[in-house]
């Protein structure tokens, strides 16, 4: 059972109620993440993330891991482009401890320089680990290129080179700026009390001030080619269009059309690019979506002397889709869709994490059998009108690999014509 409940000041709470089970997921979600940043900030959200386990005035970051692992829970965060989380994952009496814990980090964290300085050697490194894992590295690369000079194309890790001007005045004031009770969801899934949550929340959040906020400048997408010519063992390579937001009628339809073209063994890229050709370990297909606009792609790892196949098989399978496309590929990805969507409700965890998300991106819940409807809906004249439109837009090539032969913007645009 799902309840809502909203503070005067704008803060919300959202419970899915599971009787059955004897552990709980909760943790607190901020509308706010990289693309909040300014190219002098960019990196600080994510920053401001790790310094939140750093310590506060009643615990320090040793008593914060501490506290939360002598009862057998798990207690994390993440940053991504939209938006910041905290949360843990613990047994159902020890819920209000979790609580305790999320509300102390958010409240109560000192940012304290000696911390503070050892984290930023931490991120640092994190971004080098980055840097040297080339399918993870590409992706950032993939972002730049679709959305070049705007917040929305940086990498959330942020360039060292901020990192290292980071100091605890610019953390806080962007936690000031941007932690506001609107912009927030307390979230949790599995055996919870909602009332008692609520309670909580108005003690440690109620009072919370709202703040004139800033919109984002609306992301504007671009396309063009990226290289990097480095040593590496394979090449790895995204091609990509643009995709549509979370906010498109055409969303569902995305969903399934890459699915069909990229997901699972049994796709269409997989069995013609690995299975008949041979040419590649890993390729699939994606789509992210953002709240104003999105991107699909498509992401490859191969010989680099194989990249002149590759491509322009990758490509065919996209301009051929329409006239190929069958009823049974359409309902099997429609099947693994909502497969999927059925396994991440048997989490307490993927509950929690949807309901926030769902919250923040749209202002309310969508039943399970809302969104099954909606996939279900999709037909093949609508994956048709998708693919047409997908393959309007400007493509994207990014790359990584030593002395690569690779096509040019004009020649893609070919292939897709």
């Amino acid at each position: 059972m799902i309840q809502i409940t909203t503070l005067s000041n704008g803060f919300r709470i959202a419970t899915d109620y599971i009787p059955h089970v004897e552990t709980a997921s909760i943790g607190i979600w901020v509308k706010c993440g990289a693309r909040n940043e300014t190219t002098q900030t960019n990196g600080i959200a994510h920053f401001l993330e790790h310094m939140a386990f750093k310590g506060t005035t009643t615990r320090n970051a040793k008593e914060i891991a501490e506290t939360i692992e002598q009862v057998g829970g798990y207690l994390n965060a993440y940053t991504s482009r939209e938006a910041t989380a905290y949360y843990a994952h613990v047994m159902k009496q020890d819920v209000g401890l979790a609580f305790d814990i999320l509300q102390d980090i958010l409240n109560n964290s000192t940012f304290d320089p000696e911390e503070l300085e050892k984290e930023r050697e931490v991120i640092l490194q994190e971004i080098g680990q980055s840097y040297d894992t080339p399918d993870d590295i590409i992706f950032d690369y993939f972002q730049e290129t679709a959305y070049p000079n705007q917040s929305m194309g940086r990498p959330i890790l942020g360039p060292a080179s901020n990192v290292r001007t980071f100091q605890r005045e610019m953390i806080a004031k962007f936690m000031d700026e941007h932690y506001c009770p609107t912009k927030m969801v307390l979230a949790a899934a599995g055996n919870v009390d909602h009332e008692t949550l609520c309670k909580l929340a108005e003690q440690y959040f109620g009072s919370r001030k709202q703040l004139s906020l800033t919109e984002n400048f609306p992301a504007e997408y671009k396309g063009g080619n990226f290289y990097e010519n480095r040593t590496l063992e394979q090449a790895h390579i995204v091609l990509g269009l643009q995709g549509v937001s979370s906010h498109s009628p055409d969303y569902y339809a995305m969903s399934v059309y890459a699915s069909i073209l990229g997901d699972g063994m049994s796709s269409r890229l997989f069995q013609e690019i690995r299975e008949k050709r041979g040419l590649v370990y890993s390729i699939y297909s994606f789509h992210s979506s953002y709240s104003d606009t999105g991107t699909f792609g498509i992401y490859a790892g191969c010989d680099p002397q194989k990249v002149p196949e590759l491509i322009p098989a990758a490509l065919t399978e996209l301009k051929k889709f329409t006239a190929t496309l069958t009823e049974s590929e359409i309902q099997k990805s429609k099947n693994q869709l909502k497969a999927r969507l059925t396994m991440a409700m048997e989490s307490t965890s993927g509950r929690c994490q949807r309901l926030a998300n769902q919250l923040l991106i749209f202002g309310r819940t969508i039943d399970q059998t809302e969104i099954t409807a909606k996939i279900e809906a999709v037909t093949q004249i609508d994956l048709a009108q998708v693919s047409t439109k997908t393959l309007t837009t400007a493509p994207i090539l990014t790359t990584l690999g030593k002395d690569l032969n690779l096509p040019s913007e004009a020649d893609i645009k070919s292939m897709l014509n």
